[in-house]
C-alpha cells in the first residue's frame, strides 16, 4: 500500500495539489498539520491541526489503520523540542501504533525508535535544514515500512515569506 505523507504546506495549494496529482493511485494522503486551508478544500486528506491551523477545525491527533499498521498523526508542537522523537515513539506505544507521523520542524526524518517508525516529511513550503522543500512516499506490505523522501526545487526567492 502506498501511503503519501505530506506537512507544513503554509497554503501553498500547488503544492499540495502536484503531489495528489502524481499519485492518483496512492491508498492514503496523510498531512501532519501547517495546512492552512479549510477541511472541504481537501477531503482527500487525512489531516491534523497544526499550530497555524487556528481557524480551522481540524482533530489535535488521528490514529488510521492501515493493512497491519496503525499510524499516529499529529503536528508535535506539543512534544518538548529535545526529546521529540523519543515522546512521539512512547506516545504511539501507549496508542498500540508502529508508526508516527509528525510535522512541526520543517525538516525530513526517519528513525525507527524502541520499534516505532517514526516519520518527518518536511515542510511542502520551506525546509530549514537546506534540502528543500519535502515529502515522503511510504511503502507499507505486509509487517516492511519502506519510507522514500522527495525533494523539491528550492524557491529562488530570498524572502521568508
Amino acid at each position: 500500500m502506498k501511503v503519501i505523507v505530506v506537512s507544513d504546506s503554509h497554503g501553498k495549494d500547488s503544492a499540495i495539489q502536484a503531489v495528489l496529482e502524481q499519485y492518483p493511485q496512492a491508498e492514503l494522503f496523510l498531512h501532519c498539520g501547517d495546512i492552512e486551508a479549510e477541511p472541504q478544500q481537501y477531503p482527500q486528506l487525512v489531516t491534523v491541526r497544526g499550530n497555524n491551523d487556528i481557524f480551522y477545525d481540524y482533530p489535535e491527533e488521528r490514529v488510521v489503520t492501515v493493512g497491519k499498521h496503525r499510524i499516529y498523526v499529529v503536528h508535535s508542537h506539543q512534544f518538548m523540542y529535545s526529546r521529540r522523537v523519543e515522546q512521539l515513539a512512547q506516545k504511539a506505544k501507549s496508542l498500540a501504533c508502529d508508526i508516527v507521523c509528525y510535522g512541526h520542524t520543517h525538516i525530513a526524518a526517519y528513525e525507527v525508535v524502541d520499534g516505532v517508525h517514526v516519520l518527518n516529511p518536511g515542510s511542502l513550503w520551506r525546509s530549514r535544514d537546506g534540502r528543500g522543500p519535502s515529502y515522503a512516499v511510504v511503502e507499507l506490505e505486509g509487517d516492511n515500512v519502506d519510507v522514500e523522501f522527495k525533494f523539491l526545487p528550492q524557491s529562488k526567492s530570498n524572502f521568508f515569506w
